[in-house]
């Protein structure tokens, strides 16, 4: 009978999915250290640790996972397309801005939404969200709102909210990605330690680093980048190439994301890049069920951070996204903050489900819930910032 392969499949797919959620089948691993130069010195100090063992590890990762980081373009232009100075019935003002980037004759454009607090006297410290749900998750004129992106919440907390759609620098689709910033950079598709999708992402949110600059109304210096997922992902990134980003969260990220590819725990590097080819340098493929081959692994993404604050998260029921491997990253992270004397308060085993560590300079939580941006995270990414950026209330 037809059917009987069919079951026999789908329990086979069945007991292998079973697999990948067991922490009994977590294999022995040995974590790289993220303080031990390719020549195998030991890391003395900040000094040693930004002039040559930082540049080591991110190398390693553009050439390995998620491609080069190309920082070259002929000029950047911004247009302010809309503005209204009172929307949300008076509590925030409003600007959309197209910011457009020149290089050899091309150009890709960026849509930017940002709200600003009326009621502060001062540039405002800024959330900017990679978004990679619907664009009406961020609808300028405030019809649809969504607990993904509570941009009234945000606002009430005197904070500006911004947001950028990743169709805009590569369509989150492996026939399209290279139709947008890729296309100002087409030597990065003949390379196989070239950008692609997620490099794609976070070079965008640079450039919007680079509007933020200019803009007067917020404090370029209090800038927190957010993504959600594949989008947490490219923040993680994001904020280990570029400096100027003041805080990173990154949300439910998982592989390839915040979460450690050695525990070979829900979703692994094989699944990912054979579901996602685009999203990753072709280099990564080489890593196909060879987790313990790469050259890095997850904390040192983070550790590249540092000392600016990282806040991770997961869900209850996400455990594709992996929890424990997501924790015990950052946990591994923290011996390059310390080289900072930034102490991480995090505890030694992760702490119960909605249990905020929000005073530490990597912080935590693991919602209860399905893989999502909500409310709840939100209310703790806030008061992440509050600590970090010194806000009083």
């Amino acid at each position: 009978m037809k059917t009987i392969p069919f079951i026999l499949a789908l329990l086979c797919c069945m007991a292998a999915q079973a697999q990948q959620y067991d922490e009994s089948k977590v294999p022995a691993y040995t974590l790289p250290d993220p303080l031990l130069t390719l020549k195998g010195r030991k890391v003395a100090d900040v000094l040693d640790w930004n002039h040559v063992r930082r540049h080591e590890i991110l190398r390693l990762f553009e050439d390995n996972i998620y491609g080069q980081m190309p920082q070259d373009f002929d000029s950047i232009r911004f247009v302010t397309l809309r503005e209204e100075p009172r929307a949300m019935d008076g509590k925030a003002r409003l600007k959309e801005t197209r910011i457009t980037v020149y290089r050899m004759g091309k150009s890709v454009a960026i849509h930017l939404v940002l709200f600003v607090p009326n009621n502060i006297s001062r540039p405002a410290p800024v959330f900017l969200l990679i978004n990679n749900r619907g664009k009406n998750i961020t609808d300028p004129d405030r019809k649809e709102k969504s607990p993904f992106w509570p941009a009234e919440m945000v606002i009430d907390s005197g904070y500006a909210i911004a947001a950028f759609h990743v169709s805009d620098l590569a369509p989150d689709n492996k026939d399209t990605y290279m139709n947008g910033v890729l296309q100002l950079y087409p030597e990065q598709l003949e390379a196989d330690n070239g950008m692609k999708a997620i490099g794609a992402w976070a070079w965008g949110a640079a450039r919007v680093r680079d509007y933020f600059k200019e803009e007067r109304l917020v404090n370029p210096w209090k800038v927190a980048v957010v993504g959600h997922s594949r989008g947490g992902k490219a923040a993680l990134w994001a904020a280990a190439q570029d400096q100027r980003f003041a805080l990173c969260i990154s949300n439910c990220s998982g592989n390839s994301g915040a979460a450690l590819a050695r525990r070979q725990f829900g979703e692994r590097i094989s699944r990912i890049n054979s579901t996602f080819p685009h999203w990753f340098n072709n280099n990564y493929k080489k890593y196909n069920d060879q987790e313990n081959e790469l050259p890095v692994d997850q904390h040192m993404l983070i550790a590249l951070i540092a000392p600016r604050p990282v806040y991770a998260t997961n869900a209850t029921k996400d455990l594709w996204a992996d929890p424990t491997g997501t924790f015990l990253s950052l946990k591994n992270a923290e011996k390059v903050y310390g080289l900072y004397n930034l102490k991480s308060a995090l505890p030694a085993t992760p702490p119960a489900p909605d249990t905020a560590i929000e005073a530490s300079i990597l912080g935590y939580h693991n919602r209860t819930g399905e893989h999502d941006m909500t409310i709840f995270d939100w209310q703790h990414f806030i008061r992440f910032a509050d600590i970090h950026f010194k806000i009083d209330r």
